[in-house]
């Protein structure tokens, strides 16, 4: 027998494993591997119940798997039909026996089952001619483009999208019908499978600029300061034209870790919102709802890493959230049923990768990948979803991946089944052709043009790889005019001080609220009456004091606030209270938020789920889009950044090298051993400077990749959170921020540190010894000074100076 009967004869048994264990496994019980779930047959007494059982078996009956692996229930469908007429019969068999199938039954909301229903059952979609031509030359151009890179790039690994070219079908059909219900903006995120072809078939990425790059030239014009990346991480950002209708489309960089560039795409989306004021930022007017629908956030996802990546269970928790929501995603599973070499049964107990996404009662479509139409129906339905309630929804996409993971690794080692199947069969873009000949759609003489013209192209743009060519992506344009990379000769100082006025203005308003507000009474006196006496007298200015008048100002000027993290409306440490609660209705109010009606920025405080990775990812992203938003992430502990370790290893640390992709996001991470043990006490400075490309034999410029601070006054915090907004350039910056000296009297500072002529202090000396009799430096940074500074006095140490380098 060969293996592919022996593999059909162990899913007819349901042995729904793609590897066997006939002979003992170490490590593996035969009897659990071998073990089924068995359902009772369903009792049909009614053409009702024959209905429901089409609808909730759908993903059992339909030809979904374009290999033909995977066990169909289909003993029973020969009654099921009894109980229709032959129209009917052959109406439900178009609707749920074919290439689609639909998995709706866990949706939580019965309006949007019935409207998903109604919809499947009852909307025609048929493509016009000129759009089934318009599919089958994206997916012959794109089998031109991976053929031509296989013959003239021999070893790239170019991670081809061959067995998911109906990919490309579904974005021509999501730009068709974004483009007629208001969608002016689509943001992508997407891994290395099958990008390139998206880029350069669909994207207007230039064919030359990516030969150009694989021959070894560099990607940006020379005199910008960058490393790059690897092909598979290249980016666009384009206005396509469907339907007269311009689109502005945005594929974000991705790092190689999967997954993680999803909630990155959502805190774009939701910043690009807040840059245009509108949906969740214009008031809640009566056209917020409706301006949801001007930007659309599509996530692609791998099958094996949907399933395994703890972020997408993360970023699925994001989507219905406040202050995270984003009007709904569409996601998009390209389901090659096999990782690396591991194959779904192996690194997956679902049944399919995409049931992560009932979770949040995500509709989830699955479609057979060699039918590229159906691919654009589902889309239809999807996107037409999406629009209609503003939630996430799920095509899974069964396909299959022609190579091996890269296209120098042999899949047969360890799938020889699988690709026994592959190897023998015909591509997606020769079955579509061939149907359209058959069909009368297209001449076998126009595909042949279609290929021929397209390869000659590609031919022509490799012969002019090596002259002068355009860099394929500027950087600072758009909302980033004005922007420029940091300076790489020396380090500068900013003018980070305010108005007094200003000052005293924005700290009594941050201490305002209604007369029919009720306050609690602790806060009331503690924190509203104390502070004002502080603004008032000038003196004994907090950390919380400064951070506020920091952010109001900013606000006074301009500027957006995002502060988001675990409990940060309050503070860890109750320092804060930026977001006031009602004792008596629970209602919020955030002062900053109404100083003045003249005020032209707004702080958003964000107390975020209980995550790091998906929740830092989201913010940087929301960093991205705009420099005029400063967005401050607070680590709940400094100790639990590394939840989001990805995250500031790929995107913030290296982002702008790799990208030219800058960020001024804000980490505030608790530092210090002050009584809370294990786990609560270092936010790992010496990583961040082992990450940090600081130089080890010279003094530093602007240009390193991040700025790390310990700082030890209020007033050195408040001129570093304004100094990310007024340089002419955006830096991460990661603060070890304190606990004990929050509200240290030695830490505090005056509101004459924080006028106009004063600034952030890199090194700050040591003023109090008499010099003559200085024989000892000590060098130190954040709270140690003090330690240091009461230990000097107490014994008397008049020949030591303490210096803090913050």
């Amino acid at each position: 027998m060969n293996r592919i009967n022996y593999l059909k004869r162990c899913y007819r048994l349901n042995i729904k494993r793609s590897y066997q264990s006939q002979v003992v496994t170490h490590g593996v019980l035969r009897s659990r591997l071998e073990k089924t779930t068995k359902q009772k047959d369903p009792v049909i007494q009614s053409k009702e119940d024959a209905h429901n059982y089409l609808r909730k078996n759908s993903q059992f009956i339909a030809t979904v798997d374009p290999l033909g692996l995977r066990e169909r229930e289909d003993g029973i469908m020969s009654t099921i039909f009894n109980e229709f007429s032959s129209q009917e019969a052959e109406h439900l068999k178009n609707t749920y026996c074919q290439n689609v199938a639909f998995d709706l039954e866990h949706l939580n909301d019965e309006d949007e089952k019935a409207w998903l229903y109604h919809q499947i059952e009852n909307s025609s979609f048929e493509l016009t001619k000129e759009k089934q031509k318009e599919i089958c030359a994206h997916l012959l151009k794109s089998q031109v483009f991976e053929n031509f890179l296989a013959k003239r790039f021999p070893t790239l690994k170019r991670y081809s999208g061959e067995g998911a070219e109906s990919m490309l079908a579904m974005f021509e059909e999501l730009f068709h019908i974004s483009s007629k219900s208001g969608t002016n903006e689509v943001m992508i995120s997407i891994p290395h499978r099958g990008r390139l072809a998206l880029l350069t078939g669909m994207l207007n990425y230039p064919n030359k600029a990516l030969f150009s790059k694989l021959k070894g030239n560099p990607e940006f014009h020379s005199s910008l300061r960058f490393i790059g990346d690897v092909s598979s991480h290249l980016t666009s950002s384009t206005d396509l034209n469907y339907n007269d209708k311009n689109i502005h489309v945005t594929m974000v960089p991705n790092p190689s870790h999967l997954e993680a560039s999803h909630p990155v795409i959502m805190g774009k989306a939701r910043s690009r919102f807040l840059t245009k004021q509108q949906a969740y930022y214009n008031g809640e007017n009566e056209n917020s709802e409706d301006e949801l629908l001007n930007i659309l956030s599509i996530q692609v996802h791998g099958d094996a890493a949907m399933a395994g990546q703890g972020i997408v269970m993360e970023t699925f928790a994001l989507a219905s959230l406040p202050h995270f929501e984003v009007g709904g995603s569409v996601h998009l599973v390209v389901n090659n049923q096999l990782g690396f070499t591991t194959p779904h049964e192996r690194a997956s107990t679902a049944g399919h990768s995409s049931d992560i996404a009932k979770m949040i009662s995500a509709p989830i479509i699955h479609v057979n990948g060699d039918s590229p139409e159906d691919v654009a129906k589902v889309t239809k339905l999807a996107v037409d979803y999406r629009n209609k309630f503003k939630k996430d929804v799920v095509i899974n996409m069964l396909c299959f991946r022609r190579w091996g993971h890269n296209e120098l690794d042999d899949p047969t080692f360890t799938n020889p089944a699988m690709y026994d199947v592959i190897h023998q069969r015909e591509s997606v873009p020769d079955l579509y052709k061939k149907k359209l000949i058959q069909d009368g759609v297209v001449t076998e003489t126009e595909i042949e043009s279609i290929e021929s013209e397209y390869y000659a192209l590609l031919d022509e743009q490799l012969k002019d790889a090596d002259r002068q060519v355009e860099p394929a992506w500027k950087p600072f344009e758009d909302n980033w005019k004005g922007i420029q990379q940091a300076s790489h000769q020396s380090a500068s100082t900013w003018d980070t001080g305010c108005d007094i006025d200003l000052l005293k203005f924005v700290g009594a308003r941050s201490t305002c609220f209604p007369d029919q507000f009720n306050i609690h009474q602790h806060l009331e006196k503690t924190f509203c009456e104390a502070r004002m006496k502080k603004i008032e007298s000038g003196e004994n200015i907090d950390w919380a004091t400064a951070e506020a008048l920091a952010i109001g100002s900013l606000l006074m000027q301009g500027h957006h606030v995002r502060i988001s993290g675990q409990d940060v409306g309050r503070g860890t440490f109750s320092h804060r209270h930026s977001m006031l609660v009602d004792q008596k209705n629970n209602e919020l109010y955030i002062p900053l938020n109404h100083m003045s009606k003249q005020q032209s920025g707004c702080l958003e405080v964000v107390n975020s789920l209980l995550s790091e990775e998906a929740v830092l990812a989201y913010e940087y992203g929301m960093s991205i889009e705009n420099p005029k938003h400063l967005v401050i992430w607070e680590a709940q502990f400094g100790d639990f950044f590394n939840g989001a370790q990805i995250i500031i290893d790929t995107y913030i640390a290296n982002a702008e090298a790799k990208w030219l992709l800058q960020s001024g996001l804000v980490m505030l991470l608790p530092h210090g051993m002050d009584g809370a043990g294990p786990d609560h006490s270092s936010s790992k400075i010496e990583r961040f400077l082992q990450m940090s490309d600081s130089k080890e034999d010279g003094v530093d410029s602007d240009d390193v990749n991040m700025q790390i601070v310990n700082p030890t006054t209020a007033a050195q915090y408040f001129h570093l959170l304004r100094r990310q907004q007024i340089r002419n350039f955006r830096k991460p910056l990661i603060v070890a921020s304190p606990k004990l000296i929050l509200r240290m009297s030695a830490a505090s500072s005056t509101l004459s540190d924080l006028v106009p002529g004063t600034h952030f202090k890199p090194v700050i000396g040591d003023s109090s010894p008499d010099m003559d009799k200085i024989d000892t430096v000590v060098f130190c940074s954040g709270k140690h000074y003090y330690e240091l500074a009461k230990q000097r006095t107490k014994q008397s140490k008049q020949n030591v100076a303490i210096v803090r380098l913050d």
